[in-house]
């Protein structure tokens, strides 16, 4: 694979136009395998041209990547290049410390990204802000063997379907039939958006900065009483809840046979599964009688910053360039599971010989979820503060599995906080037309 990345570089740069050397800095949020990708990504791309150099900073996680990146801005110390994930997307549009990507780089096709990667980056206008990166979305995987096993033939599809199959896993003595780890992305941002909820008024803040929570008085609060009634008989498990302690930990371990997780978590589960368990990959379930619409994407872009010298962002554009090419998403998929985003890739997959090759069981799928009819709430989460208001779900939330308040007290509580963040993100940005 590595030899393919350096020979898809070399290519790529041998029509490339001399310019000044500039050596730049990309920060990112990621650890484990999908760092390794990027780090191999950022050393092919130097291996395969000497007009500019990248250096690739791992930050450890998306919010210290942005921390850090605005704090170095204020001190004209920032990287040009730096990679964040979806919940901070209106923070940095109204930060002033970045500049819309597709100003930088008119001429690239931009209407080549699928729709589901560019709706949650874009402006109103339909100008994208980052090119997407490493991007993922919601999807179910099965441990096929231990579901056979209990007499389970046929993947679930629906709610329904995971719960009569869930009773059958318990009945069959499987402890764990299905790991949910309780977070706002996978458990109610992804659920909303396929089931067709909003999330928040104006369009989920698309259309105004004063936009109010509204979830509590859709299925969402319906569908996470649900989750607590199946915990009490046994058929749904917290990460908390596990010996393995973490929820993709308990899925790829065999101890949980059910599990709705990233696609970029999908090399890894398959690693594990190798020479015990067979996985499968679908949709995310929908409850019976629901239209189904597209699943939000997740993982990260990237963005250019402001304040960097014409050498910086010329090298920053023939990295984005080289990242952008159909063999780069090719190898980020196959490494990590990550959902490619232009158009051209299925193609190239397909062409490649290997269309049906588990390291790339993600691609398809993730993309044909993306892509299902979509509404003015389903482009995606355009919200202030909402990496804060992340917390305060899980906070409450967590009381109502707990125990300690019911479900729609937790959502209601939920909406109360989450709403106060957005006036004081209103009042920060106080006059400022939404980009």
């Amino acid at each position: 694979m590595k030899i393919s990345i350096l020979a898809a570089a070399a290519a790529l740069m041998a029509g490339a136009c001399s310019a000044q050397a500039a050596n730049i800095e990309f920060w990112n949020g990621n650890t484990g395998v999908v760092e390794k990708a990027i780090q191999d990504q950022c050393a092919a791309f130097n291996a395969a041209q000497s007009e500019h150099h990248i250096t690739c900073v791992g930050q450890g996680s998306y919010e210290v990547s942005m921390q850090k990146a605005i704090a170095a801005f204020r001190a004209n110390k920032h990287p040009v290049l730096i990679q964040f994930f979806d919940a901070g997307t209106l923070d940095l549009m109204l930060s002033d410390a970045v500049v819309p990507v597709q100003d930088v780089l008119p001429d690239v096709k931009w209407d080549n990204y699928i729709a589901g990667a560019r709706a949650y980056y874009e402006t109103s206008g339909g100008k994208l802000f980052a090119q997407p990166y490493n991007s993922s979305t919601l999807l179910f995987y099965t441990n096929k063997t231990e579901l056979e096993k209990a007499g389970i033939t046929k993947t679930p599809e629906t709610w329904e379907e995971i719960i009569d199959a869930a009773r059958k896993l318990k009945a069959s003595g499987h402890e764990c039939p299905y790991i949910t780890n309780g977070e706002p992305w996978s458990m109610f941002e992804q659920f909303s958006a396929r089931h067709g909820l909003p999330i928040a008024s104006e369009h989920n803040g698309y259309d105004g900065l004063d936009a109010e929570y509204v979830f509590n008085t859709t299925f969402v609060a319906k569908h996470l009483q649900n989750l607590i009634e199946w915990r009490k008989e046994g058929l749904v498990k917290l990460a908390s809840d596990t010996k393995a302690g973490n929820y993709t930990a308990a899925f790829n371990t065999g101890e949980c046979a059910m599990i709705e997780n990233s696609s970029g978590s999908y090399a890894a589960s398959a690693k594990a599964f190798e020479g015990k368990y067979e996985i499968t990959v679908g949709m995310a379930p929908m409850y019976k009688g629901y239209e189904r619409h597209n699943t939000f994407v997740g993982g990260a872009s990237i963005y250019i910053m402001k304040g960097r010298d014409k050498a910086e962002v010329e090298g920053a554009k023939t990295f984005l360039d080289f990242l952008r090419r159909p063999e780069q998403q090719m190898f980020m998929t196959a490494a990590t599971g990550y959902v490619p985003v232009t158009n051209d890739v299925m193609d190239a997959i397909a062409k490649s010989g290997e269309a049906n090759a588990p390291k790339y069981a993600t691609a398809a799928v993730g993309i044909e979820s993306m892509n299902q009819p979509r509404t003015p709430d389903t482009r995606g989460i355009r919200l202030g503060f909402y990496v804060q208001f992340r917390q305060v779900f899980m906070e409450e939330t967590q009381k109502a599995f707990a125990g300690q308040e019911t479900m729609q007290v937790a959502l209601d509580n939920s909406k109360k906080r989450g709403d106060e963040l957005l006036r004081r993100f209103e009042q920060t940005y106080k006059g400022v037309k939404l980009p």
